[in-house]
């Protein structure tokens, strides 16, 4: 019996089996003319997933459902496959990187996906939660990928086959230009992958979305056939029934009625008292002053600062030694810049990458709201513990010059040449 592989010819899952067959060189025959909500429904099919969903491979020994496990036993139908590695790391890391792109990237693009095509409730709050969640998984993968071109060694493994197919949906359906240009090493990963000839044999042509599909609303299921039977012609017409509205539902007595939703709790920092340093003023200020850049912007910082609202902290990378590749470490300040995201209300920064050559330094410049580093910042940002934290003492000329030159990207900089700098604001 061949291996028979039960799913729409257009099913991303079943992709991962189909292009792990090309690359091992295993046969697997794909159902002709499967409908879905048809051919998963019979008892036939039920009793090879008795939930129903697809893929699901038959083989001699029976049948085999889950796409992931599905793509695992083609692998591992020929012997030493190279998709599985070379040594038991590598086959740890592909491992690894198969539930990360499941757990990780599938599922958020698929919380983000079904409900604005009407296959799962939409609520805004659940969207927004999917959309972070699946930009920090994404933030991840960029990472690792700005040094290497596969997820694991120096060729295609499953684990590029099963995160390809993942991503597919988000590129093709939801994730535009516009979105995923913040993650430039994923972009280029999904295009090269994609256009491998064992890819585009199952693939064809892909194209990214231009936009996010509006939201849908949730499908009603069909009505039965027999409803929409015609009456005999000889059945005399029915006087048409009034609409009797229905009676009002009694209020709920005093001690039923629900509880108001409880107004969300305010941070902290909006509890200080004002301060006079407006910080959208600065930003203002930082952006727009182009020329004479010392007498306008630095003096105008030090006019509007409060050492009383805000304090000023200098950072520096605890792991410079491992900054040996210029573009890698601009990746890595700008992962950290995108994850400070939450502090936009509540702080403005420098970061500066320093030297001509490897290792490069990182160090750079916050202002925050209040008199320390907000606790909220340290809990949800893992990038602070990467850096040692200095308050800077103000009174000290020597630090608020070292301040001036970092607002001002001064070069060179502590002697050294600046390799680039970067602002939050």
């Amino acid at each position: 019996m061949a291996l028979v592989l039960h799913s729409g010819n257009t099913n991303k899952n079943a992709f991962k089996a189909l292009i792990a067959a090309e690359y091992s060189g295993i046969k697997v025959e794909l159902v002709q003319n499967f409908e879905m909500g048809v051919s998963n429904k019979t008892p036939e099919f039920i009793k090879m997933n008795p939930i129903g969903k697809v893929p699901v491979l038959e083989t001699p020994d029976g049948p085999i459902f889950e796409s992931n496990a599905i793509a695992r036993y083609v692998t591992r139908l020929k012997p030493d496959n190279p998709l599985y590695g070379s040594s038991p790391i590598e086959y740890g890391h592909i491992e690894q990187w198969i539930d990360f792109s499941s757990l990780e990237i599938d599922a958020n693009i698929l919380k983000w996906y079904f409900p604005r095509m009407g296959r799962a409730v939409y609520l805004p709050p659940a969207e927004e939660a999917a959309i972070a969640a699946l930009k920090r998984a994404l933030d991840a993968l960029n990472t690792h990928l700005a040094s290497t071109t596969y997820l694991v060694g120096h060729a295609v493994t499953l684990a590029d086959i099963i995160m390809t197919c993942n991503l597919y949906v988000g590129f093709n359906r939801v994730m535009t230009k516009n979105f995923t240009s913040e993650f430039p090493h994923v972009e280029r990963y999904f295009w090269t992958m994609i256009n491998q000839p064992n890819f585009i044999k199952i693939f064809g042509e892909v194209k990214q979305a231009e936009t996010v599909p509006p939201v849908q609303s949730a499908k009603k299921p069909a009505q039965p056939k027999e409803a929409a039977k015609s009456k005999p012609k000889d059945e005399p017409k029915k006087e048409a029934k009034k609409q009797v509205p229905e009676p009002a539902k009694p209020k709920a007595e005093a001690g039923e009625e629900e509880e108001a939703p409880k107004p969300k709790p305010k941070n902290p920092l909006d509890l200080l008292p004002p301060s006079k340093m407006i910080l959208d003023e600065w930003k203002r200020l930082y952006s727009n002053t182009k020329t004479n850049f010392r007498e306008v912007a630095i003096k105008g910082f030090w006019n509007m600062y409060d050492p009383e609202g805000y304090s000023l902290w200098f950072c520096d990378y605890k792991y410079n030694d491992e900054n040996t590749v210029s573009f890698v470490t601009l990746n890595k300040v700008s992962g950290f810049l995108q994850r400070m995201d939450l502090t936009r209300k509540y702080a403005f920064g420098k970061m500066l990458v320093i030297g001509s050559e490897p290792p490069f330094k990182v160090k750079g410049l916050w202002l925050f709201r209040g008199q320390e580093i907000p606790q909220f910042v340290l809990d949800e940002c893992y990038d602070m513990e990467l850096y040692d934290w200095t308050k800077v003492d103000i009174s000290d000329e020597a630090q608020k010059e070292r301040v001036n030159q970092m607002i001002e990207d001064q070069e060179p900089f502590e002697g050294e040449a600046l390799l680039d700098a970067k602002c939050f604001k």
